[in-house]
């Protein structure tokens, strides 16, 4: 069954990876015409991405609408950079400035401890505002140096352990059978399959 949902992003690199997870269902992701959408001020993934959705939804009442949240949290680290992933070295930070953060705190953790995971929350707002959360993780660790060229964020520093490789290092379908944000959208599509 096709369908269509509008995407609540603006990150082209999340925009490239959802389409890539979807290709074998007959599906359109659209994105919202918006210039700006407000400040992340949940204390959650869940939260975070429902902020981003509700927002989205106003525009396009009459639509499915998706909003995402993700990133990377560490045990040891209480937990860090969680909610904070995208702007962990400050508002301006980017992807380098980021895993340099994060590799500086992880400097005095012991090889248990550089256990981490990626998560992906993702919430999808019914026509009726009726809304539901799917749900991915990934599970790996904190490297000690970046290796591999691919993938985005903290890819190049979260190896996973039975492969023996970073994220950075897999290929876009490699990453893709496996990875959090899949787990998540894989959920969301079956679902909105049975729901049109």
């Amino acid at each position: 069954m096709s369908f269509k949902f509008c995407l609540a992003t603006k990150n082209p690199s999340k925009i490239r990876e959802i389409k890539h997870i979807l290709k074998d269902f007959d599906c359109q992701i659209f994105l919202p015409d918006i210039e700006k959408f407000p400040p992340e001020t949940g204390k959650s993934f869940h939260e975070n991405a429902l902020i981003k959705a509700s927002f989205v939804s106003q525009f396009y009442p009459k639509l499915f609408v998706v909003g995402e949240d993700s990133g990377l949290v560490v045990p040891a680290l209480n937990d860090l950079p969680g909610i904070l992933s995208a702007r962990f070295a400050g508002d301006d930070a980017n992807d380098r400035k980021n895993i340099e953060k994060l590799l500086k705190y992880s400097e005095r953790l012991k090889k248990e401890q550089r256990n981490a995971f990626f998560v992906c929350v993702a919430v999808l707002i019914e026509p009726g505002k009726k809304h539901r959360f799917f749900e991915g993780k990934l599970h790996g660790r904190i490297s000690l140096e970046p290796k591999g060229e691919n993938g985005f964020g903290y890819d190049p520093i979260f190896e996973i352990p039975e492969i023996g490789k970073t994220v950075a290092e897999l290929s876009p379908e490699e990453k893709n059978r496996i990875s959090h944000r899949t787990k998540a959208f894989l959920q969301l599509a079956k679902y909105l399959e049975m729901a049109v």
